[in-house]
């Protein structure tokens, strides 16, 4: 992991070295750390957990890839390699508990690495929020973006994977009672078309973009904020928006980003 962004997250909590009570890991994953959109995602939802009082810790340069994107591109050894070596440094700091804001992430650590020996309680950060929400320990009573229409999309980690897709409406509906969805939508959603290790080659000669298409549907409700809970997606729709050049219309945001714009801090 990148030792600056390491430093910043580091502002809000402590290093799995120098925290070894924390209840929770933070898993940052690899576009967290290094893609400079992403990174804004990581720090406002550290910032949410130090808001709330939540004991967590982060790996820092000790965390690697999860393995997810090899296993996509069909680089099984790899995959098993990075895995591994992930279980083994995650069993030196006796960690059970892990919130990752990377639907990609979050589905090898919860679905695949217990083929490994890897078994964990994992959740993704909008699961996280939605629980701090229900039970109290979040309040969400600002009114600085109740007239902002905002549109959800679903990774597909979250909606079509693992039936993620009420817990992120829960947590948009409590900032803006304006929340519109898209023709395509849960676990019927359109793929942004960064899956599947797409996110790191061109579309193939004659092929539309996908994300293109995804951003077509969005702006057929005219929104204030395309919302979303995955950094890939957050990548090809900013590319989206600015294919249109809307980028000073609409804001693509995460819903990390939204909940600290909600909450002032």
């Amino acid at each position: 992991m990148e030792s600056n962004n390491t430093i910043k997250i580091s502002t809000f909590s402590e290093l799995a070295t120098e925290n070894r009570t924390a209840e929770y890991l933070f898993w940052v994953g690899s576009a967290g750390s290094y893609d400079d959109r992403a990174k804004k995602i990581s720090r406002a939802f550290a910032k949410i957990l130090a808001y709330c009082n939540i004991n967590f810790a982060v790996l820092g340069t000790e965390e690697s890839d999860s393995g997810d994107v090899a296993r996509r591109a069909g680089n099984e050894f790899l995959f098993q390699m990075q895995a591994m070596q992930n279980i083994e440094t995650l069993k030196m700091y006796q960690i059970t508990k892990i919130i990752t804001c990377d639907p990609h992430d979050y589905n090898s650590l919860k679905n695949e690495y217990p083929d490994l020996g890897g078994i964990y309680e994992v959740q993704h950060h909008t699961e996280f929020l939605y629980k701090l929400l229900k039970s109290g320990q979040l309040k969400i009573e600002s009114n600085l973006l109740k007239t902002k229409t905002i549109t959800y999309h679903d990774p597909c980690y979250l909606g079509r994977g693992n039936n993620i897709v009420d817990e992120p409406r829960y947590l948009l509906q409590k900032i803006s009672p304006k929340l519109l969805e898209m023709r395509r939508n849960k676990q019927r959603s359109l793929c942004c078309g960064a899956g599947g290790a797409q996110m790191f080659k061109e579309a193939e000669k004659g092929q539309f973009e996908v994300y293109k298409v995804r951003i077509d549907e969005a702006m057929e409700l005219a929104p204030d904020i395309i919302a979303t809970a995955c950094p890939f997606c957050m990548t090809m729709l900013t590319d989206g928006i600015k294919m249109i050049d809307k980028q000073q219309e609409v804001s693509v945001l995460d819903i990390s980003e939204i909940i600290v714009m909600a909450l002032g801090i």
